[in-house]
């Protein structure tokens, strides 16, 4: 069956904020000079949102811009951020740092505390009021290209595939989307983004990225114990030599999101992000704030790291990366929605005046790269470029105070007297020293109260996946997992994964097997990212599959 094709003057892959600000734009721009403007966005999630999560503490400097009349539209930005803490963690106690020696630009002032599912499928509701057409349950598993290098557009996996590669009753083959330009949204990891890095060589002249895994929980608590707007961040235990920490954002609705991340440069094997964040739940002053509530959801999902020095060139023959399929997270402010939507718009804006000028895409769209060097999130980032890597560079503690040091003088204005940018050393998957080296860590058992197994949380994050289809973590060799990764470093899959995808099993003849249990991948990517010898590709399953997530 051949496949069928759709024409467009802008295909978005991604229906996430930097995707839907995207097409919420160019609808603008096109109202505004009278322009005829056809809008796809398409996203693999069941519905828009059912794929986002964050933690989420919002500068809304972006939605000002986008929408300025948002809370008339009713945008769902209703926890205004109110108190500020920052915790630091013994096993036993915790120190409440004082705020105002944190530098200036951590300030939470003036930010919101939300859900951003619910903030995207608003975004969604505009974006279709303007004329876009959005398409959820449809992923884009391959990308076009026309005979002379560019970008053609992007087709959507066939469905009805069963895992054997034959076609089952009500195959359907995917669609082709064609247009001028193809706006890549994917977020972090995303598949065919990282496919244009490599066909066109975006990285080079730049840093690899570096990424992070979050680990959040929603808990509808005790209203005695709830103060809507109060933020809390923590670092310290139940982390030593890794960077990371966790987040209390007490939210609308009697609710907390609660959460945790893990920079994926850690150095043991042994170590299991998702076990951190169960011991973390423990920890007397989080218990507190716990006790007498009941968990309602859970999800995970990578993060970018890199900053400033790790965005790689934005725009190739044919279209652009946006959001953090680029990587504009700012790590310290732990806040990336802001500039995702932000160069998304610059971006809409370099695709529609190419389109105005009769580009069919052959012209590139560099006034986006130069657009976001004059940027506020060029200036966003630039104050932090080295916060990150100094915690790579100098270790934890050091590095730390380094960074405050950093920031404050950029906080300051006296950025100039710090001109150097440091680089992030060894790739993620690099930095994993082998099982011999490193000690095993000896996790409790959870409790079934405040700490709980994989299986159970991954029941509450609605995964779901056909379970007759291809398998999307595909295997390049599929016997390095057992000759390597369980061999030489204790099989580290089984651990760095939130969902309890990878099980090493026992096997005929005694030996070990990998066991790849696809169906309760949430879609994080970390696999993609720590797999020791890069040998896990993680691509897209059929359209609607992955979490589905209510209000993460």
């Amino acid at each position: 069956m051949e496949r069928e094709s759709m024409e467009f003057d802008v295909v978005i892959v991604g229906g996430g904020p930097s995707g839907l600000s995207a097409a919420i734009r160019l609808m603008q721009l096109a109202n505004e000079k009278g322009q005829e403007l056809t809008v796809c966005v398409l996203e693999k999630g069941s519905e828009i949102g059912a794929h986002i999560l964050s933690g989420a503490v919002v500068d809304p400097i972006a939605l000002n811009e986008l929408i300025p009349d948002w809370k008339d539209k009713g945008a769902p930005l209703n926890t205004p951020v109110t108190d500020n803490h920052h915790w630091i963690l013994s096993e036993t106690g915790h120190i409440d740092f004082p705020h105002f020696l944190l530098p200036p630009l951590m300030s939470n002032k003036g930010m919101y505390t939300l859900s951003l599912g619910n903030f995207t499928r608003w975004l969604g509701e505009q974006a279709e009021a303007l004329g876009v057409e959005v398409y959820p349950g449809f992923a884009a598993a391959e990308v076009l290209f026309h005979e002379d290098g560019r970008v053609k557009g992007v087709a959507t996996g066939d469905m009805g595939v069963g895992r054997d590669g034959t076609h089952k009753d009500g195959y359907e083959p995917g669609m082709e989307l064609h247009a001028k330009y193809t706006l890549f949204a994917e977020g972090c990891r995303g598949s065919l983004s990282k496919q244009l890095e490599k066909h066109f060589n975006l990285r080079e002249g730049v840093e690899h990225q570096t990424y992070g895994i979050g680990i959040k929980e929603l808990w509808d608590i005790d209203p005695a114990k709830h103060k809507a707007g109060t933020v809390i961040h923590t670092q310290g235990w139940p982390l030593s030599d890794v960077a990371g920490g966790g987040f209390i954002y007490h939210q609308e609705n009697n609710q907390v999101a609660i959460g945790f991340v893990v920079t994926l440069d850690y150095a043991n094997p042994y170590l299991s992000p998702f076990d951190e964040m169960q011991r973390f739940k423990t920890h007397p002053a989080v218990k507190a704030i716990l006790e007498g509530g009941r968990r309602v959801a859970y999800g995970a999902r990578a993060i970018n790291e890199g900053g400033l020095q790790s965005i790689p060139k934005l725009h190739f023959p044919g279209g652009a990366l946006i959001g953090c399929a680029a990587g504009f997270v700012n790590v310290p402010r732990i806040k990336g929605t802001h500039n995702a939507m932000k160069s998304a718009m610059l971006a809409a804006e370099a695709a529609f005046d190419a389109l105005v000028e009769g580009s069919e895409g052959e012209k590139e769209l560099t006034s986006y790269a130069d657009a976001f060097k004059t940027s506020w999130i060029y200036r966003d980032l630039h104050k932090v470029r080295n916060a990150r890597p100094s915690l790579t560079k100098f270790g934890v503690t050091l590095g730390t105070l380094y960074s405050g040091f950093d920031m404050w003088l950029n906080s300051l204005g006296l950025g100039a007297l710090i001109p150097w940018t440091f680089r992030h050393g060894h790739k993620d998957n690099e930095a994993t020293k082998k099982a011999k080296d490193c000690k095993p860590i000896d996790y409790p058992k959870p409790d079934g109260v405040y700490s709980f197994d994989k299986l159970t949380s991954v029941f509450l994050s609605n995964t779901n996946h056909e379970e007759d289809q291809p398998c999307h973590l595909t295997l390049k060799d599929p016997t390095v997992p057992v000759k390597i990764n369980w061999a030489d470093y204790a099989g580290p899959e089984q651990r760095f994964c939130p969902a309890g995808v990878y099980e090493f099993v026992d096997g005929e003849g005694g030996g070990k097997r990998l066991q790849i249990n696809a169906q309760n991948c949430v879609h994080c990517k970390t696999c993609d990212i720590k797999d020791t010898t890069q040998n896990i590709n993680w691509v897209v399953p059929e359209g609607g599959g992955g979490p589905n997530y209510p209000n993460m």
